[in-house]
């Protein structure tokens, strides 16, 4: 196990434990996923997906970053580093997400 799985893992279970401590307070059936320059939303997700597909799309970046360090070594570097910086923008993005989402209208 590389180092940097331990911050993913960490990670996870933030978005994890964020799921089940903001989820029942988002009261909308629907979340904000991304946002104009004036601050509108452009776009919508389903809450169950905005909350537990951030989980699915961790595992599926990690999974990418294995294989590709697993069969194409020569071409992979940093990739400690980048699992670490991606986790952290994931986990922090998803908070964002939770958070304008419980104080929409």
């Amino acid at each position: 196990m590389v180092p940097a799985d331990y911050v993913f893992g960490f990670a996870i279970a933030s978005v994890v434990g964020l799921n089940l401590y903001l989820g029942p307070r988002i009261e909308s059936g629907r979340v904000a996923m991304q946002w104009d320059r004036s601050g509108e939303p452009t776009w919508y997700a389903p809450k169950w997906l905005a909350m537990w597909g951030m989980i699915a799309f961790m595992a599926a970046v990690r999974f990418s970053i294995w294989l590709a360090s697993a069969y194409q070594p020569q071409h992979v570097h940093g990739a400690g580093l980048g699992i670490v910086i991606f986790s952290l923008i994931a986990a922090g993005s998803h908070l964002f997400v939770l958070m304008k989402a419980r104080t929409a209208l």
